[in-house]
């Protein structure tokens, strides 16, 4: 997906919001204002990272809510498995309620609000426009033998699982691969994480080798870079993987919630409403 002069700003305006460092924003605007063209957010936030940690120190740790939003979703599981059943079609609604997840966000929201998480599955049903591109995606998968989940956030894998148990269900076919971050960046899923929440007991989970959000084909190991090149379906969750896989010239699936503008403008749509696609 191409990065935006709107996206330079906007990124430019958080790193103010969260230090005076004369340095260390200088440089930030010298790599915003100097980007290659095919550049992905994906690799700004790395390069950031890294001078984050040369002029202000170490990025904040977020394992305390990345395991307070393991467990608060673990705690809900079995009841929401209990509704995903008793809908009309389990798979359609997993695939909403996995969506729902993706609001669990600490990178790209101002603040993350339990009772606003709790409050979305009030709402599972798919539109007219997304009921295309999940039939679309139904055929697809009665017809392939592989499939990659690509993760987003924390909490938000405890909703895949249950998403890939009804995928499991409906196409038995189906080998499923799961790809999470190579290391901790923000309150992204990690391997740790994907074994904390019991997501490999539904596939084989690999990473993308490095401490970064979202999928950047170039610079992803190759056993990865095999996996995506080999699997029949690649469904990818949350913003900064379409923004670093969507355009890259992959077939793939994509699903979130729109948190920033770039997405809502996008997209015509408002906060927090959410999106399935096909490319």
């Amino acid at each position: 997906m191409k990065f935006s002069d709107s996206c330079a700003a906007c990124m430019y305006n958080r790193q103010c919001a969260k230090t005076d460092n004369a340095d260390y924003l200088k440089k930030i605007k010298d790599i915003l204002d100097n980007r290659p063209a095919d550049i992905t957010s994906s690799e700004l936030v790395m390069q950031f990272n890294e001078l984050h940690e040369k002029y202000i120190g170490p990025l904040d740790d977020l394992s305390a809510e990345k395991k307070e939003y393991n467990d608060l979703v673990l705690s809900m599981e079995d009841d929401i498995r209990k509704d995903i059943e008793a809908s009309v079609d389990p798979l359609a609604t997993s695939i909403i309620m996995a969506r729902i997840g993706n609001y669990i966000d600490f990178a790209a929201l101002d603040s993350v609000d339990k009772e606003t998480f709790i409050g979305l599955f009030d709402n599972t049903k798919m539109s007219e426009a997304e009921m295309e591109v999940y039939d679309s995606f139904c055929r697809q998968c009665s017809k392939a033998k592989s499939f990659l989940l690509l993760t987003d956030n924390c909490g938000e894998i405890v909703l895949d699982k249950l998403m890939l148990e009804q995928l499991k269900k409906r196409f038995p076919n189906l080998e499923i691969t799961v790809m999470v971050r190579g290391a901790d960046i923000y309150n992204d899923a990690t391997l740790e994480d994907a074994r904390y929440v019991g997501l490999d007991t539904l596939g084989t989970i690999i990473t993308n080798g490095r401490r970064m959000a979202g999928t950047v084909y170039k610079m992803l190991p190759d056993k990865a870079k095999s996996v995506i090149d080999n699997s029949d379906i690649i469904f990818a969750k949350g913003q900064a993987n379409y923004e670093s896989f969507a355009g890259e010239g992959h077939h793939a699936f994509y699903t979130f919630l729109c948190k920033c503008d770039l997405f809502i403008n996008r997209f015509n749509v408002p906060k927090l409403t959410g999106i399935f696609v096909e490319e």
